[in-house]
């Protein structure tokens, strides 16, 4: 892959979430994957979703040493069963390629601008266990969680989302919180 031009203007974005163990991108493994290609319109141009192969045990153990999935039992349960059940998901490998695959349908020779909510988190674990991947995204990220600081603090305003941590129906939301903070900018006619 070539050199990434700063001066470049993307022209699409890489909505991704992750779902994780825990936030340890060294000892916490991925569970899930939820990711959107968009343009900047926010239309709908790529999906892509899958629950990601990994050993019951591993999962079991580092779930339960992480006490915040205690309040989300179904979901560390169904991750548990799902992630080691060679019919419900796929190897680590195989869905870093087929998220490469779908980058460069996609983006072509461009580095992909990767978006989210914290998505700084997500991309040290992209970081640490799909490499490759990695190497296909620039450096540059947008943070919807930096408009959510800004937003609560400057104005008060609060977005209600779901509170489901399933990575597709996240980054669903995490798109809808930013086009919910632009359209409030332009009918509040705020700078």
């Amino acid at each position: 892959m070539s050199e990434i031009d700063k001066n470049a203007v993307p022209t699409k974005l890489l909505w991704v979430d992750l779902e994780m163990t825990g936030l340890d991108a060294v000892a916490d493994v991925i569970l899930e994957v939820g990711a959107i290609i968009t343009d900047f319109e926010f239309n709908t141009l790529a999906t892509y979703e899958t629950i990601v192969r990994q050993p019951a045990d591993v999962v079991a153990d580092r779930l339960q040493k992480n006490t915040w999935w205690q309040d989300y039992p179904a979901n560390r349960d169904e991750f548990i069963r799902k992630t080691s059940d060679e019919t419900l998901s796929k190897p680590s490998e195989q869905v870093e390629a087929e998220l490469i695959t779908l980058m460069e349908q996609q983006f072509g020779a461009e580095h992909a601008v990767l978006a989210g909510n914290s998505i700084y988190n997500d991309r040290k674990f992209i970081s640490q266990w799909w490499p490759k991947l990695d190497q296909k995204l620039h450096y540059r990220m947008l943070d919807v969680s930096a408009w959510k600081v800004y937003m609560q603090g400057r104005y008060g305003l609060e977005f209600e989302k779901k509170d489901e941590h399933r990575a597709y129906g996240d980054i669903q939301a995490s798109i809808a919180e930013l086009q919910h903070y632009l359209e409030w900018f332009k009918t509040n006619g705020q700078a």
